[in-house]
């Protein structure tokens, strides 16, 4: 059985039918990328997924358990966090205090703030310092962090790498083999196709809030990946 499987799910804002009949899975200890360009609905996907948007119809099961009419954060409780699109950390707060913020949570497991620090050493240097005073990368190590601190079973990460530098993208994508390894399973929103492919072993490509496109990225052709991205036609 699929640690996560979704069905057939539509979901909506309003009048606005933005996912249309979504079917997907993720199994345990897998990185699966959903990948699309803006307005693809790969955001709205993993909101319907966290119970943040309640508008949908289909089914969204966790582990066993039904989780489609689910509040937000019972389904937080399952143990299914996000790393939400430009991070949203309190900037206020110094680093060590919005990772204690995700520590919060009733959950047990691995990620205390030494396994934090241990994953993202630079963290632990500046773990005084506000959030709101670091680089883009080094915010985007502590939304990471915060979500590991839950100790969730699968981490979703919406566009961790938009606006970041290719090498602080590669160093946070390195850390997903760490991460995975402790049992946590991932998906990650990614445009870059290429850095999507690396790191997953699934993919799905969304077009108008439809999959045009799923399958392991390695028996995957890139004209096929590039067809389906973009809606074109590809002639062999």
């Amino acid at each position: 059985m699929p640690l996560l499987s979704v069905e057939n799910l539509d979901v909506f804002y309003g009048d606005f039918h933005a996912v249309h009949g979504v079917t997907l899975s993720v199994e345990e200890g897998q990185t699966v990328a959903i990948i699309g360009s803006n307005g693809a609905g790969k955001s709205t996907l993993l909101q319907a997924i966290t119970g943040l948007n309640t508008d949908k119809r289909g089914n969204v099961r966790f582990a066993g358990t039904h989780i489609a009419r689910m509040r937000a954060d019972l389904i937080a409780r399952q143990g299914i966090t996000m790393v939400p699109e430009g991070r949203r950390l309190f900037g206020s707060l110094t680093v060590e205090d919005n990772l204690l913020v995700g520590g919060s949570t009733d959950r047990n497991g691995p990620w205390t703030l030494k396994a934090v620090y241990d994953l993202f050493p630079r963290l632990g240097e500046l773990h005084r310092m506000q959030a709101s005073t670091l680089s883009g990368g080094q915010q985007q190590m502590v939304a990471i962090g915060r979500a590991l601190m839950t100790n969730p079973r699968l981490l979703l990460c919406d566009e961790i790498s938009l606006g970041l530098a290719p090498k602080i993208i590669g160093d946070i994508y390195r850390c997903f083999d760490v991460i995975r390894e402790s049992g946590v399973s991932i998906v990650i929103i990614e445009q870059n196709v290429a850095q999507a492919c690396h790191a997953s072993q699934h993919i799905y490509c969304l077009l108008e809030g439809r999959v045009s496109l799923e399958g392991d990225p390695r028996t995957l052709s890139m004209k096929d990946i590039t067809a389906a991205y973009f809606g074109t036609e590809h002639r062999p």
